[in-house]
């Protein structure tokens, strides 16, 4: 069994590409074990996120605490990057 990836979502209400990312997170998860923490841009912590990873807009999202994409999420660059990575078991 794979351990799961650690996937970070920061998102804010009333965003459409936020829910884009969370049905691309759900797709996705079915082919590979995920663990998804949404954190809301607009707290305290989701502003740390973001000013760590480099965030400039909702959605943010970080794949085992390292900055991946921000704005709308693409399945196919998800894919690849979460297929590279090295098993850990």
């Amino acid at each position: 069994m794979t351990a799961p990836v650690e996937i970070t979502l920061l998102t804010q209400n009333a965003c459409a590409f936020c829910d884009h990312a969370k049905h691309v997170l759900q797709r996705v998860g079915q082919d590979h074990p995920l663990r998804i923490t949404e954190v809301n841009l607009t707290s305290e912590e989701g502003q740390q996120l973001a000013r760590k990873a480099g965030v400039l807009f909702a959605p943010g999202l970080l794949i085992d605490g390292e900055p991946f994409s921000f704005g709308r999420l693409s399945e196919r660059k998800l894919r690849r990057a979460l297929g590279k990575r090295p098993s850990k078991e």
